[in-house]
């Protein structure tokens, strides 16, 4: 356990690149940290850190600890989570990477249902891009990861996957708000609110206007879904979300929600799963049970 805590300085340093940032959030002395990672070094034989006058970088040497590193303080926390079980006891903390698409309406439901069942659990959820999500489970950052239209696939274990169809969202009065369904190019001849690239949603989009020879040319860019969504409302402007957040939106006052005709727009999927070849601790498994099922039953 004592070597938990050294590891627990070396991969803040590495993630600050600054042993004094590091040292800040530890709440510990700089030159204290600084002993403590200089005391690693002489057992090891080797150095960690390249040193320069801006901070630290991790050197080839120390890449190597640190992937070691990580891993024993996921499996540390497998293995509290396991013990915990055993005494009937649900505690642990789960790490989650999420999309956008994801976070505003579906992941807040989830982890509501879940405290309630197991109150002494603690999440922390990070707000990730596609590719960025993935990564974090490479790292350790993250136990667990739901993303809509993942990047890279080589190293995350699937435990679902499920087809989205892609909606445009506008003001009840808009004159496309009686349809159906709709063609991309009837969405062309009016203000476009946008998502980023490489968002997820922007993606789908973006590949359906390019089989047709379009660029898709938006009034508004936005990191932001749910700015996108309020400038469309009251005005003759269109935004796009993905089924999950359909009834939600719909709540809203004021919004309709018109599917996008899928010879035009295919859709993407949502992925959930973790790092393939890790056993999750429990609360992790938990939970990714938990959403699996949920989206399973929805949208199945």
């Amino acid at each position: 356990m004592r070597h938990q805590l050294l590891f627990r300085f070396l991969d803040k340093v590495a993630r600050t690149g600054s042993i004094r940032r590091a040292a800040e959030e530890l709440a510990i002395t700089p030159s204290a940290l600084n002993r403590r990672i200089l005391s690693l070094e002489a057992e090891l034989g080797e150095e960690l850190f390249e040193r320069h006058a801006t901070g630290v970088r991790l050197n080839t040497a120390g890449e190597i600890f640190l992937h070691h590193v990580r891993g024993q303080i996921s499996d540390l926390e497998r293995v509290r989570s396991q013990i915990a079980d055993l005494s009937g006891m649900r505690r642990g903390h789960v790490d989650i990477a999420c999309t956008p698409e994801l976070v505003r309406f579906f992941m807040p439901g989830q982890l509501q249902k879940y405290r309630t069942r197991y109150p002494a659990v603690t999440f922390s959820v990070f707000q990730l891009e596609r590719g960025e999500a993935e990564l974090s489970l490479i790292d350790h950052t993250c136990d667990i990861a739901v993303v809509f239209e993942p990047l890279k696939l080589a190293e995350f274990q699937t435990v679902l996957s499920i087809k989205q169809q892609v909606y445009c969202i506008m003001g009840i009065n808009h004159p496309l708000a009686k349809k159906d369904k709709l063609r991309l190019y009837e969405c062309t001849e009016y203000p476009l609110m946008l998502p980023h690239k490489p968002r997820g949603v922007r993606q789908v989009l973006d590949a359906a206007a390019a089989k047709v020879n379009m660029v898709l040319e938006p009034v508004v860019e936005s990191n932001s879904l749910g700015l996108l969504q309020t400038l469309a409302h009251g005005s003759d402007a269109l935004s796009f979300t993905i089924s999950i957040n359909i009834q939600p939106l719909l709540e809203a006052s004021g919004f309709t929600a018109v599917p996008m005709d899928e010879a035009d727009v295919a859709g993407g999927f949502i992925f959930a799963g973790h790092l393939r070849g890790r056993s999750l601790p429990v609360a992790a498994a938990r939970f990714l049970e938990d959403i699996s099922r949920e989206l399973g039953e929805k949208y199945g």
